[in-house]
């Protein structure tokens, strides 16, 4: 079994401006977690799957985004879910959350791939540092990041599949939205 995520994976050029921020979160804090995945808006959070369903999977990916035209995203400064993740808020536009149902739909009338429905909220976020930012430093890691901009807009282009490798997250497919 292989670990598995679905999500909006950000260009190039912003993925770039992410990882600064994670690079300063590691000199500070020490904090790694953030930096072993491109930056992105999960859509379906990790599951274990088959790597034998992959293909299929990916398949699946594709049909979904053959109705799925690209759609602006676009952030708005930095949030936290206190006391341990800190990220930069992408705004829930209709489209995004339209994109979250088909990609929960499609994984959860498929069981074979071993993904299930998040019961929360869906709350897109950008993350910049979590699950190793200890209680003690959140304090004064928000107080850096608290006031600082970050909007940005991009156009997504695809909803992509990435793949655990036993150290960080690759992307290892992406299926492209319609062009008109």
């Amino acid at each position: 079994m292989e670990m598995y995520f679905v999500a909006l994976v950000l260009p190039e050029e912003l993925n770039q401006k992410v990882l600064q921020y994670k690079h300063w979160m590691l000199e500070h804090f020490g904090c790694k977690v953030g930096l072993k995945s491109p930056a992105h808006i999960t859509l379906v959070p990790p599951f274990w799957m088959a790597p034998e369903k992959q293909s299929v999977l990916q398949n699946d990916l594709d049909e979904l985004a053959l109705s799925v035209s690209p759609f602006e995203i676009s952030t708005n400064g930095f949030a936290a879910f206190k006391p341990r993740t800190i990220f930069i808020q992408p705004a829930l536009t209709p489209a995004l959350a339209a994109l979250k149902r088909m990609a929960d739909n499609l994984v959860t009338s498929h069981p074979e791939y071993g993904a299930k429905t998040d019961m929360r909220p869906f709350h897109p976020h950008i993350t910049i540092a979590t699950r190793d930012l200890s209680k003690g430093s959140f304090s004064e890691a928000w107080s850096h990041f608290e006031t600082k901009k970050f909007g940005e807009s991009w156009q997504t282009e695809g909803i992509s599949l990435l793949r655990h490798n036993k150290k960080n997250w690759d992307v290892v497919h992406t299926s492209q939205f319609l062009k008109d």
